[in-house]
């Protein structure tokens, strides 16, 4: 097979969670044992840093990535789900993993697929593992999918777990109460390794504090150390005053990636680079400083308040749940526009009310879906968005909604494509 070939034996041979939902989702980690096992576990011979959270994840595995890389470490970078192309989701000093080597490992798990009968995440993990342990990494950031307990990716022994925030987001997998969420999230956690969490709440501490304790694992809540005393945009960064629990001074930190709501990704990445220091990680503040300035040069991150076009100015994010859209309504606030355009569609097995309820009803509204199964119709999207006084039209896909934006906006409005990954990913830049 060719890689066009071998893409799509992947994509329908094997249940895909992005595209049908719960359906593929696999509720205990006997699929990536046994596939690590046919590989000879190749997730026991790197050393890995394991992220999980609600919202920020990628974020901060995208900084961490940086961070490692510039201190002059073979990094490993596994996220999910990818925007454009498949070999997004694996990544070594910011290069997605070869066409090659995709071909040739999935010719090699063809009989433990066929035996095992695993999802396209579970293969994709595999795959992940055996291309660090191959090219010896010196250290992988290995994104969760979905969840911590029950993940593809918790079958690492990591240097660190780090778990951003807890949110409303796939309660039916997940569970129906926040302290269940955290205690899915809080399944990351393991004997004797330390984790960073980067903010609780009071439905959530506990739960943290209670694993940690059970598993023995030394606990550092980031936003109990750091704070974000003041921000400013500058250059096309976004500039953050720090303080740092018992020390005096402030240090300052320029963020290539201008969402506000970077702050606290920030503040996580902080702490787990603080952590990182005592376990023999050689990262200096100056290699800090500048890895955080170049986080999408060096690794590819994109859809996080990134801006496409000027005049109208034009944002792709990825916000899809109540927090993430929290957040972005935050974000939406501190710009200077005339009018407001947003470009909406959103995949069916979210908390579709409690979303469409945080956005502006002043905004012009165009309802499209994503070309995946699990997208939510345009027209039922605009009925259950009426609801909330937000009112517009629906168009078939995202692009030709964007070019009626487009043709409507003017020179000085604000366009926004967001409520799913899925969406921004196929926005035609």
């Amino acid at each position: 097979m060719n890689y066009a070939q071998t893409l799509d034996y992947l994509f329908t041979r094997l249940p895909m969670f992005s595209r049908i939902g719960a359906a593929a989702y696999k509720e205990d980690l006997t699929n990536t044992i046994r596939l690590c096992e046919f590989l000879d576990n190749p997730h026991r011979k790197f050393r890995s840093i394991h992220i999980a959270g609600t919202n920020g994840k990628g974020s901060v595995s995208h900084m961490l990535a940086s961070i490692l890389q510039a201190a002059g470490y073979k990094t490993g970078l596994h996220t999910s789900p990818h925007l454009k192309d498949f070999r997004e989701r694996i990544r070594i000093n910011g290069q997605m993993v070869s066409e090659e080597f995709v071909i040739e490992f999935t010719e090699k798990i063809k009989p433990a697929i066929d035996e095992v009968d695993p999802s396209f995440f579970e293969i994709s993990v595999a795959m992940a593992f055996d291309y660090f342990e191959q090219e010896k990494v010196d250290i992988a950031i290995i994104e969760t999918g979905l969840g911590g307990r029950l993940d593809s990716t918790n079958v690492v022994l990591p240097e660190l777990a780090v778990i951003t925030n807890i949110g409303w987001d796939h309660m039916n997998l997940l569970g129906d109460t926040l302290q269940k969420i955290a205690g899915e999230k809080a399944g990351i956690i393991k004997q004797g390794i330390p984790v960073v969490v980067g903010e609780v709440i009071a439905e959530t501490e506990d739960i943290f504090i209670s694993t940690a304790k059970d598993k023995a694992a030394p606990l550092s809540i980031a936003s109990h150390k750091f704070s974000a005393m003041d921000w400013k945009w500058k250059d096309h960064l976004l500039q953050v005053e720090v303080a740092e629990q018992h020390r005096t001074d402030r240090l300052v930190y320029q963020l290539d990636l201008p969402g506000l709501y970077q702050t606290k990704n920030l503040l996580t990445v902080l702490d787990a680079c603080a952590v990182l220091k005592t376990r023999g990680w050689n990262l200096t503040d100056e290699v800090i400083y500048t890895a955080l300035r170049q986080v999408k040069r060096t690794t590819g991150l994109h859809g996080r308040w990134e801006m496409i076009h000027q005049h109208p100015t034009v944002i792709l994010d990825v916000a899809h749940n109540e927090a993430g859209v929290k957040q972005l309504t935050a974000q939406l606030e501190l710009m200077n526009y005339h009018a407001l355009h947003i470009v909406i569609g959103m995949v069916n097995d979210k908390a579709i009310e409690k979303v469409l309820a945080l956005l502006p009803a002043s905004a012009h509204y165009y309802f499209t879906q994503a070309s995946i199964p699990r997208a939510l119709d345009a027209a039922e999207l605009q009925t259950q968005a009426a609801r909330a006084g937000l009112k517009g039209k629906t168009y078939p896909d995202v692009n030709n909604a964007l070019k009626n934006a487009l043709a409507i906006a003017k020179p000085n409005d604000l366009v926004l494509v967001c409520g799913s990954v899925f969406l921004v990913a196929e926005v035609k830049l």
